[in-house]
């Protein structure tokens, strides 16, 4: 018998045109983009200068991403050419709370060599006459450990009472200065501390390294150099319950400071080029792109390397963008990464009657600078268009304009989005969203971002020539979009002549195809003709419904009793609210899926769920789901807990919601917190009568009063 023909060696593996960037700070001076190596010298200078003036305490001040920890590892390199220049590195962030204090003496004092450690540990034992002949006992046994174990034995002694640590600062000063003022080093040794991220610490985190910096380790010898943002740590910072003592404490922490000014326009766009380079996009981003960056990020370094990353995977992973180019999928970033609460209006449903929350803003914009309009007035098409868009919320245009236009224009925002009002004032925003807008494709883009992309039965469409740098700038690209080593450039295949998608077959790898690891979950292809199909995993019943997403498999065990939650969820467009079908997933409740108000009254009827999760807007009637939770306690259908939620949240929404003793919400966080206590609340009352209240967040007697028409109580 022949033998079976041998498998193909695996090809030698090659990287695609695209990379990541990481968010390390600059360590070597040759990695210095932004001109910090300059200001790094100039204060490792002045360190080694100073160190006779030891004790102090530096302040390198920034905001968050502007280069604190690369100017201070710079400077750290500089010091590690300076003579009896010794440092040491300490992360706040690392720490919590009063293991702050101990983790930053322990580091300082592990830096001092072995045989000083050991005199002053006979010290420390000599000065307690109590304890001296236990301390002799272990100075002894101590005899063979290295470092770390007299770092230990060392810190024991002076943290043992009140009375020891009176004393510590003294030991760590005689300590410090046998270490620094020896016969053989002259000038005396300087040891400066490094202090990072104190700004992202807790309070409590905080005052524990200042304690430890100003009251144990405020000896000569020592500098310490603490990356932080000074105003988080002010008043109106972190710090803001400091008693007045207190404040005047850290008044007394920093005897200098260095504010790292922002880099020149110039050497932002030089990095800005640089990490297009590295990721392989620069011969996407023209000069118009490249000041845009720059101007938008604040010329922060870290939020550029941020959007940059985010454009690689943007441009790499999602076919969206086949039919637009570099410019759409920057400024949708830019609104994605800083104005995040608009960008999941503008992406999913937002309650408009159009579904187009970028043009419901812009209109408001402009019916909100009439409704303002003093002197002459606007012209007539401008009173028009504030007519008939203020009609859309039942509102009427008063002539004249006066006083009367701002009372409806606070009306109006009542309705509105509860960004709107602050947003309209922005600039940078405004400016963003008419520079998006303006494109010639900015209709089908906003579609796009909503509906995602077409479907294998779409209507094919044409690659944007944006993309062509991309095709022409990949060595071995062939016409199909495909290059000869990694695999695609991009998230879609290419073609010459940028018309629709070429039909090309998948490449096939010449291995067999491995079966998967587990069996995937009993589910059913098809949904069973009574409805929902209930599948026994090990929590409980997991019931599917015609139109649910289907779960991925039964959630881990957590530290609550294994109870299922019965959710009836209403909603037109469950596909587009991926967050709660992943909470209740999380939770394994029993999910009955509604889209419509009649379709939930039958479910009612049926079955008594737990909790009711709705949607607001449905179609063009943007109260449906609160007009139905009314009639549901006008008919005592349902007096149970109810959750609304929502991309679109206005003030006028959570008063309405609120007056139905319901919860309204469009955070992830929130939602999952009121989903899992109302699992908690399910898994303790195992019957329904006399039933305890809820956790906070439901006003459950509210609902249940007025559907036994009793006067309901105050919220």
């Amino acid at each position: 018998m022949a033998a079976p023909s041998a498998l193909p060696p695996p090809a030698t593996p090659q990287h695609g045109p695209f990379a990541l960037l990481n968010d390390e700070p600059v360590a070597e001076p040759g990695a210095d983009l932004l001109g910090a190596g300059a200001a790094a010298r100039q204060l490792a200078g002045l360190l080694v200068a100073s160190r006779d003036s030891t004790p102090f305490t530096l302040a390198v001040d920034a905001g968050w991403g502007m280069g604190k920890s690369s100017l201070m590892r710079l400077v750290d390199a500089e010091l590690a050419q300076a003579p009896e220049v010794h440092t040491v590195w300490y992360n706040a962030w690392t720490s919590t709370g009063a293991d702050a204090l101990e983790g930053l003496i322990k580091s300082v004092l592990m830096r001092f060599d072995r045989r000083v450690l050991r005199r002053g540990l006979a010290r420390v034992t000599e000065r307690r006459a109590l304890l001296r002949a236990v301390r002799a006992v272990s100075t002894v046994a101590a005899g063979p450990l290295g470092v770390a174990g007299l770092v230990d034995e060392l810190w024991k002694s002076l943290s043992v009472n009140s009375q020891a640590r009176n004393e510590m600062r003294g030991a760590i000063g005689d300590l410090v200065k046998e270490w620094s003022e020896t016969a053989e080093f002259r000038p005396r040794r300087l040891l400066v501390v490094f202090i990072d991220d104190l700004d992202r610490c807790s309070e409590e985190t905080v005052l524990a390294v200042c304690e430890a910096v100003k009251v144990y380790l405020d000896v000569p010898g020592l500098a310490f150099v603490v990356g932080c943002d000074r105003s988080a740590l002010g008043p109106n910072g972190l710090l803001h319950d400091l008693s007045p003592a207190g404040s005047a404490f850290m008044e007394k922490i920093f005897q200098t400071s260095y504010r790292i000014p922002a880099a020149d326009n110039h050497g932002v766009k030089d990095y800005i080029r640089w990490c297009a380079r590295t990721a392989g996009v620069a011969p996407l981003l023209d000069d118009a792109l490249v000041e845009l960056l720059a101007q938008r990020s604040d010329r922060n370094p870290r939020r550029i390397k941020r959007l940059v990353n985010g454009f690689v995977l943007e441009a790499t992973l999602n076919p969206v963008w086949r039919d637009f180019g570099p410019g759409a999928v920057i400024r949708t970033l830019l609104l994605q990464y800083f104005y995040p609460d608009f960008y999941r209006m503008m992406t999913g449903p937002s309650g408009t009657v159009d579904g187009d929350v970028v043009a419901e803003f812009r209109a408001y914009r402009e019916v909100r600078r009439t409704l303002l309009a003093a002197g002459t007035g606007p012209a007539e098409d401008e009173l028009r268009a504030a007519r008939d868009f203020l009609a859309r919320y039942d509102l009427l245009l008063p002539d004249p304009l006066g006083a009367s236009g701002e009372a409806v224009l606070a009306v109006l925002e009542r309705q509105l989005p509860n960004e709107f009002p602050g947003l309209v004032v922005n600039p940078a925003f405004t400016s963003l969203v008419d520079e998006l807008t303006a494109r010639q494709d900015a209709d089908r883009l906003l579609l796009r971002l909503r509906e995602g992309p077409p479907g294998s039965d779409g209507e094919p469409t044409r690659m944007s020539r944006e993309w062509a740098p991309v095709w022409q700038g990949v060595q071995g690209a062939r016409v199909d979009g495909y290059t000869t080593g990694f695999g695609p450039p991009l998230a879609w295949p290419g073609d010459a002549g940028y018309g629709a998608y070429p039909q090309q077959p998948v490449p096939q790898s010449p291995y067999p195809a491995q079966p998967a690891p587990y069996p995937s979950p009993p589910y059913p292809d098809l949904p069973s003709p009574y409805g929902a199909s209930p599948q026994q995993t090990p929590y409980g019943p997991v019931e599917v419904q015609p139109g649910y997403p289907r779960q991925s498999g039964p959630p881990l065990p957590g530290p609550y009793p294994v109870t299922t939650l019965d959710v009836l969820w209403v909603d037109d467009q469950p596909d587009r609210k991926g967050v709660v079908r992943e909470v209740l997933e999380s939770v394994g409740a029993q999910v009955r899926h509604e889209s419509d108000s009649a379709g939930a009254a039958r479910a009612l009827r049926d079955r008594r769920p737990d909790l009711l999760i709705s949607d607001i807007s449905r179609g063009r009637n943007r109260t449906a789901g609160f007009e139905m939770v009314e009639r549901f306690d006008e008919e005592g259908t349902y007096d149970g807990p109810v959750i609304f939620y929502t991309i679109r949240q206005s003030p006028e929404r959570e008063e309405w919601a609120a007056a139905l003793g319901a919860v309204l919400t469009n955070n992830e966080q929130k939602l999952r917190e009121l989903v899992m206590s109302a699992r908690i609340h399910r898994a303790r009352v195992p019957s329904r009568p006399n039933e305890p209240e809820l956790p906070p967040g439901w006003n459950v007697a509210r609902r249940r009063s007025r559907t036994q028409g009793e006067d309901p109580p105050s919220p």
